[in-house]
């Protein structure tokens, strides 16, 4: 017997703590850059620290060139329930920077691992500094009653 026909998901926004909350809860998503002028996206692991969003990037990844003239780029995670329709979303856009402090760098590098092997070179931590943070929890309304 099937089960009745999910109605759509009720959408919740928050509020930018309960958004980088939500991101810190998770270690995987997506930033989105410009690359030749195009919109680009790229899976990358990510920790929360003092704020802002820290990623690892490969030296030769487009993202790199982007950071080290202060690029701005967007940055998305989520966790999704499509059984449910349940689940949240959270887009952090910013500028970048290059982490260059050997310290942070070694520390960085330790907690962040890569998803991809990026055919080699050295790789480099970008941090994304946060100024605009946006996210919405999206709760089940149940089966559709017919």
């Amino acid at each position: 017997m099937n089960a009745a026909p999910l109605g759509p998901a009720r959408r919740v926004d928050l509020s930018s703590q309960e958004c980088m909350e939500l991101l810190a809860s998770v270690t995987v998503g997506r930033v989105v850059f410009s690359h030749h002028a195009l919109p680009a996206v790229c899976l990358v692991s990510h920790l929360i620290d003092d704020g802002c969003v820290v990623i690892r990037a490969h030296q030769d990844a487009s993202l790199v060139g982007s950071a080290s003239v202060c690029g701005v780029v967007a940055y998305e995670a989520d966790v999704l329930a499509p059984a449910t329709r349940t689940g949240w979303s959270v887009v952090v856009t910013g500028r970048t920077s290059l982490v260059r402090a050997s310290a942070e760098l070694a520390c960085y590098r330790r907690l962040l691992t890569h998803w991809a092997d990026g055919g080699g070179g050295v790789d480099q931590v970008v941090r994304i500094s946060p100024d605009i943070v946006t996210g919405y929890r999206l709760v089940g309304t149940g089966p559709v009653l017919t």
